[in-house]
C-alpha cells in the first residue's frame, strides 16, 4: 500500500524545440504524446508507463509538479485523509486530467511545491519488452538514460525567522507519505538544524531529496545510468551538443552516486546519476553529514565549494 515510486516531473520550457532536442538527443528520450495546449510528454526506454517527464510551454523554467506513483487507486483516499489530518489541503483531480493518466491527488508541500500522488498510467512497456529481452535497444540515443530517477527540491529555509520547510517535508513526507530518511546534513549549534535531507520508498538512496534555500525551487531532475563509465558517456554526449555544464563528472559522497550535473536550454538543471551505493533500508542507520564536511559529501573528490550548485536554481 501507499507509494511505490517516482513517476514524472512536470517542467516549464521558453523554448520547445530546444527542449526537446535535448531531452531526445542529450538525455536520449523519446516522444510518446502531445496534447492540444502544446505539452510534450516523453520517455526513457527502459521505463514501462507512457511518460515520465512532461514539458509544458512557458515564458520561465522550473518546475509546475513532481508525482509519485501508488500501487492501488484506493490508496489515493486513503492518503487523501492523512494528507488533510495533517493540515495540508488536497484536491482530487479526475481521470483525464493529464492524458493517459488516472485521478490524481493534487497538494503542496509545505515547502510550496506540488506534488501529485496517481494509481494508473497507461502501461506501453520497455524498449526491450518483456519476453527474452536484450539488455539494451539498437536504437539508444544520446546518454541513453534508464529511467526518471529522482528529483531534489530547493527549500526555504531561514532560521533567523524561525522557517525550515526541509524539516516540515522531512516531517511530512516520513509522517504521512511512509518515506524513510537516509541522509541528512545538520548545521548550526550542535548540529540543531536539519539542512538538508535525502528519503526513499524504494532500495535506491534517494527518491526524493530537500536542501535549504533563500527560497523554494527546483535544483534538478536525475536520470539514470549503469555506471561510471556511462557518467563520462554522457558528458562527451553533451559536449558534442554544446550542453551547458555545470558541475563535471565526480562522485557525491552523500549516496556515494556518480554524477555529472547539466542545464537544459531553458535553465532546469539535470543530472545523469549512477552507482545504486547502497541498499537502502528502514533498519539502516542514517548517515549524517556535518557542516564542516559538507562540500565531502557534495562533491567527495575535491570537497571544494562549488557556489553555483546551491545559488543557481529555477
Amino acid at each position: 500500500m501507499g507509494v511505490l515510486r517516482i513517476g514524472h516531473a512536470s517542467l516549464r520550457v521558453m523554448d520547445m524545440a530546444a527542449a526537446l532536442n535535448h531531452y531526445e538527443k542529450v538525455i536520449g528520450m523519446k516522444v510518446t504524446m502531445q496534447d492540444k495546449a502544446g505539452n510534450v510528454y516523453l520517455k526513457c526506454w527502459d521505463e514501462w508507463d507512457k511518460y515520465s517527464l512532461i514539458l509544458t510551454p512557458s515564458d520561465q523554467a522550473g518546475m509546475n509538479h513532481i508525482a509519485y506513483k501508488v500501487e492501488k487507486d484506493a490508496d489515493l483516499d486513503q492518503l487523501r485523509d492523512k494528507i488533510e489530518t495533517w493540515g495540508i489541503h488536497t484536491e482530487m483531480l479526475p481521470e483525464g486530467t493529464l492524458p493517459a493518466t488516472g485521478r490524481m491527488l493534487q497538494f503542496k508541500l509545505p515547502s510550496g511545491h506540488e506534488m501529485r500522488l496517481y494509481a494508473m498510467k497507461e502501461y506501453v512497456g520497455t524498449d526491450v519488452g518483456t519476453v527474452n529481452p536484450d539488455p539494451w535497444p539498437d536504437d539508444i540515443r544520446g546518454a541513453g538514460a534508464h529511467w526518471l530517477d529522482h528529483a531534489l527540491l530547493m527549500c526555504e529555509m531561514n532560521p533567523e525567522a524561525g522557517i525550515n520547510t526541509v524539516a516540515d517535508n522531512t516531517r511530512f513526507m516520513t509522517e504521512v507519505l511512509d518515506f524513510f530518511l537516509t541522509e541528512q546534513v545538520v548545521v548550526g549549534p550542535g548540529g540543531s538544524i536539519q539542512a538538508a535531507t535525502w528519503l526513499a520508498r524504494t532500495t535506491t538512496p534517494h527518491d526524493i531529496a530537500f536542501v535549504g534555500g533563500a527560497k523554494s525551487g527546483l535544483h534538478h531532475i536525475a536520470f539514470f545510468l549503469d555506471s561510471w563509465h556511462d557518467v563520462l558517456k554522457s558528458a562527451d554526449v553533451m559536449a558534442k551538443n554544446k550542453t551547458k555544464i555545470d558541475v563535471a563528472p565526480t562522485r557525491h559522497g552523500i549516496t556515494r552516486g556518480e554524477t555529472i550535473y547539466f542545464f537544459d536550454p531553458s535553465g532546469n538543471r539535470n543530472e545523469t546519476f549512477a552507482g545504486l551505493g547502497y541498499l537502502a533500508q528502514r533498519d539502516r542507520p542514517v548517515t549524517t553529514w556535518t557542516e564542516d564536511q559538507l562540500w565531502s559529501g557534495i562533491f567527495y573528490h575535491t570537497g571544494e565549494a562549488v557556489p553555483s550548485f546551491t545559488d543557481v536554481y529555477t
